[in-house]
């Protein structure tokens, strides 16, 4: 896992050269679809990687995006009418059942399908009309890291297809090696956290598809009961469950959720609890009895991938710790296949 997650740089700057001339053929075929929905089908690491890329393309681009409900299509038999809608399976091996029949399904309702995938030839691939590839290599933790920042990437990569190039994503494999310069601090932090045995993860807006990462990493490689809460939601009731030294950790980027994550620290403050705060700002940082602050003041665009970095060695480097395998987590295997 730990070697995985250090290959994230390679892996997405890879990803960004083999994948651009894909891209502007896809966003050509686009532009003749008349899109007016997008549905985005996955599960686990690669459903958080698609909450990322909801709000990021209804952000960039103005077009309402659905995550499916994978047993509406495979349990229930739901006929959908999908004749303008772009629909995008997400899973790093391309054989989760359920995903692969969502794309079928939704193929014999006139949309056009995308697949995000780490295999080429792999069944999904077989199936959408196109394949967007995350150029990773094999993924040998079961616990998903270098797939899930690549299809991250991908969703910046069809943002752009869709939106004419409003962000910058050349810069994201130096803001992710720039992030792994945390992994001693981490490690030193993660001694911190040996005993902990519940805690909550929270973040907003882009950065809330990683608040649902770490808390599965936290539960896979861990076996730490982890909830995890938008900043705001958390304020609607579960704040009501924290106490002294109760565990929060908080994706608190500069930008426009830079408020909110400052409310709610203020909150934890009073009630003395034991706060963690994954950020780039000086405020945030200040505020946070515990931090891991990256450096440079990059747009809260350019954070989620970033931010998940040293999410990803937290978990690593607290399993390790805990005495346990993060490579091999109990009663899990890499390729899971529900209907």
């Amino acid at each position: 896992m730990l070697e995985e997650i250090r290959e994230q740089p390679a892996v997405l700057e890879r990803t960004i050269r083999l994948e651009r001339e894909k891209i502007s053929k896809l966003k050509s075929t686009l532009a003749t679809r008349d899109i007016e929905l997008i549905v985005i089908a996955a599960r686990g690491s690669s459903d958080n990687a698609a909450l990322f890329g909801r709000y990021l393309i209804e952000i960039t681009t103005g077009i309402p995006v659905s995550l499916c409900a994978p047993a509406v299509h495979t349990l229930y038999g739901g006929k959908l009418n999908l004749r303008r809608a772009l629909v995008v399976g997400v899973s790093q091996s391309g054989e989760g059942t359920d995903i692969n029949s969502v794309l079928e399904s939704a193929k014999a309702s006139g949309a056009f399908t995308l697949g995000i995938t780490n295999e080429a030839e792999s069944t999904m691939a077989s199936i959408a009309d196109d394949t967007l590839l995350i150029h990773a290599g094999r993924e040998r933790s079961v616990a998903a890291t270098k797939t899930y920042t690549g299809q991250m990437l991908h969703f910046y990569l069809l943002a752009n297809a869709l939106a004419d190039n409003r962000i910058d994503v050349d810069r994201i494999p130096e803001l992710t090696n720039q992030a792994l310069s945390l992994e001693p601090e981490v490690t030193e932090i993660a001694q911190r956290y040996i005993f902990m045995e519940n805690c909550v993860v929270v973040g907003r807006g882009l950065n809330y598809g990683n608040s649902y990462e770490l808390a599965l990493k936290l539960m896979e490689t861990c076996y730490v009961v982890a909830e995890r809460f938008s900043t705001a939601d958390f304020f609607h009731g579960p704040l009501a469950i924290v106490e002294r030294r109760f565990p929060v950790i908080m994706f608190a980027p500069s930008g426009v959720t830079k408020k909110s994550s400052l409310d709610l620290l203020t909150n934890l403050r009073a009630l003395r609890a034991d706060c963690l705060s994954i950020t780039n700002d000086a405020d945030v940082a200040a505020l946070s009895p515990n931090s891991l602050r990256i450096a440079g003041s990059a747009d809260e665009f350019l954070t989620p991938i970033p931010f998940s970095v040293p999410a990803q060695l937290f978990a690593a480097l607290l399993s390790e710790a805990k005495g346990l395998d993060p490579d091999a987590p109990r009663s899990l295997t890499k390729v899971t296949q529900t209907l």
